[in-house]
């Protein structure tokens, strides 16, 4: 007996304006985009520290938990050092972000040291949650690879045996005309590949 999917919210304009599901998902998937345009206004902890503790719950390899957040708010005296990281496109818009961080993964199991094969497909699973989180709050959440990695990890002195693996802004969002002409043309949800694109049954096609 095929099973009833439970009745879920509409989608939010902007994401239903240019996003179709072929199947009947939560909206919270299909509502998260990553926006550019951010107010420049400081966000309380009770505001993005839920974010975290979504990120807390994500699944892992012998539930090693391999992720670490490494973050400043704007107000804080590292704001500057995690605005440098930034590649110049990115510090264009990312400065009006409340809280920059940085998404690190331990790279070896606590049990035995032993290499951790999935330790970034467990950390992308804790980004995953905190983002939807930030959706679902009505935030402005951005993931980022445009930044130096290697001055991170040593400006942040993270350990030898973690890995840096992305930046990510969050912030209120902000009217798409606060931004440059070229990133206000992209300050919308984009589409994705359709569902046979990605998905192969029984072998890759």
């Amino acid at each position: 007996m095929q099973r009833t999917a439970p009745t879920q919210p509409d989608l939010r304009e902007e994401a239903a304006e240019h996003r179709d599901p072929e199947h009947d998902v939560a909206s919270l998937f299909v509502d998260r985009w990553s926006p550019y345009a951010m107010t420049g206004e400081p966000l309380e902890e009770a505001d993005y520290l839920p974010l975290f503790e979504a990120a807390r719950w994500a699944p892992s390899a012998f539930n090693n938990q391999h992720w670490r957040f490494v973050y400043a708010a704007r107000d804080d005296d590292e704001w500057e050092t995690f605005v440098d990281l930034l590649t110049e496109g990115n510090q264009a818009w990312a400065t009006d972000a409340a809280v920059l961080g940085v998404i690190v993964s331990k790279t070896t199991f606590d049990h035995n040291d032993e290499p951790a094969p999935t330790h970034s497909f467990d950390t992308g699973a804790a980004w995953q949650n905190l983002a939807l989180e930030g959706a679902r709050r009505g935030l402005a959440v951005h993931g980022m690879a445009g930044f130096d990695y290697e001055r991170a990890a040593d400006e942040l002195e993270v350990p030898e045996e973690f890995a840096v693996e992305a930046m990510f802004a969050v912030g209120e969002h902000a009217p798409p005309e606060t931004l440059s002409e070229d990133l206000r043309e992209r300050e919308r949800p984009s589409g994705r590949k359709d569902l046979e694109e990605i998905v192969h049954r029984g072998r890759f096609e």
